[in-house]
């Protein structure tokens, strides 16, 4: 009858052992999924960034292309550069 009894606390105590294993991976399980939603916040962040930049870049060699002197190309240049900060302002905003 002893050994039974050894036997059923033996069950026991791998069964709270195992409950608590349990827990310990629900709760890594659950630190992991929070860490892979960062992750994936931070990758649209980035492409945004390069999305931005690269219009920045796009705007940058318009107006290079189009450099002189002449009073109409300073216009130009003074009207990309206000575009620009426009769709900065508005980028920012989007972002909130």
């Amino acid at each position: 009858m002893a050994a039974v009894a050894d036997q059923l606390n033996s069950v026991m105590q791998k069964t709270a052992r195992l409950i608590e294993l349990c827990s310990a991976l629900q709760e890594e399980n659950h630190l992991l999924k929070a860490e892979n939603q960062q992750q994936k916040q931070a990758l649209v962040s980035a492409k945004n960034t390069h999305l931005e930049l690269d219009e920045k870049i796009r705007v940058l060699k318009l107006a290079k292309s189009i450099e002189g002197t002449s009073e109409k190309t300073l216009d130009i240049k003074q009207k990309i550069n206000d575009f620009v900060r426009e769709i900065d302002k508005c980028v920012t905003l989007l972002k909130k």
